[in-house]
């Protein structure tokens, strides 16, 4: 009897081993395949914003890149002299003044000619022109008032500067001036110097 109930026991216990590790087994497969379904969506990785590259402002010419690129070890220090026939053989063709030409040069004279006129600049001297003599200079005296004396003879009241001079025909004032015709409108008066004869008005004060 004790030998088949050892018999029986050991089987439940294998049963109940087997039976543990199915669902073990169970749960873990649950747990890796089910809960990686389950799962809410992972947020997408964040956009790559790419920006370009600054532009220099400085344009570089294809000369100067060519030259950047050479290294020391390409730089060949022998003196090339077909190069430098090269370039003594050029000739400057540029429309203005060629500023390697030295003075006196071909070139040089042939851009600077300057163009001749075409007549010779003559001098015509002006006739001078007959103006006369020149007119006598005035007579320095004003004629302001006249006057009649008992015996019918007009007198005239003379002014020069601050001096009144009274004189009728035949007179002479100043040491200079000689009295003619006395009018009620003007005077005769002769510049004894020139013999100028002028007629002054009569000029109210």
């Amino acid at each position: 009897m004790s030998a088949m109930k050892v018999g029986t026991e050991d089987k439940k216990k294998l049963i109940v081993a087997g039976a543990f590790g199915l669902f073990a087994v169970g749960s873990l497969v649950y747990t890796f395949v089910g809960g990686s379904n389950n799962e809410a969506p992972s947020a997408p990785p964040p956009a790559v914003v790419q920006t370009a590259p600054p532009v220099s402002t400085n344009a570089v010419s294809p000369a100067a890149q060519a030259t950047a690129r050479v290294t020391p070890s390409k730089l060949d220090p022998t003196l090339h002299p077909e190069g430098m026939l090269l370039t003594e053989s050029l000739v400057y063709a540029g429309k203005g003044r060629n500023i390697f030409a030295p003075p006196g040069t071909p070139s040089e004279t042939a851009q600077a000619a300057i163009p001749k006129p075409i007549a010779s600049p003559r001098y015509v001297p002006q006739a001078p022109v007959n103006t006369g003599p020149p007119p006598p200079p005035p007579i320095n005296l004003r004629y302001f008032g006249n006057a009649t004396r008992t015996d019918g003879v007009r007198q005239a009241f003379l002014l020069q500067g601050e001096d009144v001079f009274i004189a009728g025909k035949g007179d002479i004032v100043s040491r200079r001036y000689k009295i003619g015709e006395v009018s009620a409108h003007d005077v005769e008066v002769t510049d004894l110097t020139n013999n100028n004869t002028q007629r002054l008005p009569l000029i109210m004060q």
